[in-house]
């Protein structure tokens, strides 16, 4: 029997956009018709973060996230839905005294950045145990830090598991994996955890071999694990994920481009990757097969 692989499609970050891609899913509407032809092109779990639908800027309000689960949900019932919590762990310094912070800081707290999960009750959502520096540079913004203290993500452990969800722990540099380590023996999370080692991020662990299988080593017995690669990495890393034995993801958060000046759609990008893994002997899960592997449950 062939080994199921889950493909994730990160539909949409919060990121800026590029000034000259067409027709980036930004409205809740644009981004579960995204999700949706996604889901149709295979992907067995949908990531997804909300944007304001007139600035397209990050927006974690629950009712973005409401109006964009309840679409998908409306046309597809099958596909496994993971929001982030990501939002609201930027700490911009001021250039002018770095001890103070820049008005475009947006540190929430545990609640804050739990609550569209609390009200959705996605079967999974991310936690990112991962503090690193980002530049900054688009449109003027000054350098910054993506913050998750622990104490932060003890609190928004507890708060997932009382909502219900699966945490996905995204792993960014090989003490990511510590830090999440620690909260599962310390009860916090549950075992077996699931992990996303995200790898190419500028300033973190390299989209590569020796990266991946240095930070696939840390993780903990019995976990189950997926990794990504950023921009070109994409497809590399979806392939070296299905030799090793773990899970993908791809998507237009990660990476815009099928080739060089040639921007994708989720849809094809989940295309590629679920004939990558084909093509190396596997098969995509089912959203169903995705539950089942992940430890979910069966689908309410």
């Amino acid at each position: 029997m062939k080994r199921k692989v889950v493909l994730t499609c990160a539909v949409t970050g919060d990121g800026p956009i590029h000034p000259r891609y067409p027709d980036y899913p930004v409205t809740p509407e644009q981004i579960a018709k995204s999700s949706l032809e996604a889901a149709a092109a295979g992907a067995s779990v949908v990531h997804i973060h909300g944007r304001n639908p007139a600035t397209g800027e990050g927006d974690r309000s629950p009712q973005v996230f409401r109006e964009i689960v309840e679409r998908i949900r409306a046309e597809n019932p099958d596909v496994v839905i993971n929001l982030t919590t990501g939002m609201g762990a930027t700490f911009v310094p001021d250039p002018a005294d770095e001890a103070v912070a820049h008005p475009t800081t947006d540190v929430a707290t545990a609640e804050d950045r739990v609550r569209h999960v609390a009200e959705m009750r996605p079967e999974i959502c991310t936690l990112d145990t991962t503090t690193m520096n980002l530049e900054g540079g688009i449109a003027g913004a000054p350098d910054c830090v993506f913050m998750n203290t622990p104490g932060k993500l003890r609190d928004m452990a507890e708060l997932i598991r009382k909502a219900g969800a699966k945490p996905e722990i995204e792993a960014f540099n090989p003490g990511d994996i510590l830090l999440a380590r620690r909260l599962i023996e310390n009860g916090h999370i549950d075992a077996p955890a699931l992990f996303q080692i995200c790898l190419g991020v500028k300033w973190s662990a390299p989209a590569d071999a020796q990266s991946l299988l240095y930070m696939k080593g840390l993780l903990p017995e019995g976990a189950i694990w997926s990794a990504f690669g950023i921009s070109r990495w994409q497809m590399e890393i979806v392939a070296l994920s299905t030799i090793l034995g773990g899970h993908c993801r791809v998507g237009l958060e990660d990476n815009i481009y099928l080739e060089r000046g040639v921007f994708a759609t989720n849809a094809q990008l989940v295309e590629r990757a679920a004939r990558i893994i084909r093509d190396l002997g596997c098969e995509v899960a089912t959203p169903d097969e995705a539950r089942e592997i992940l430890g979910l449950g069966a689908r309410a």
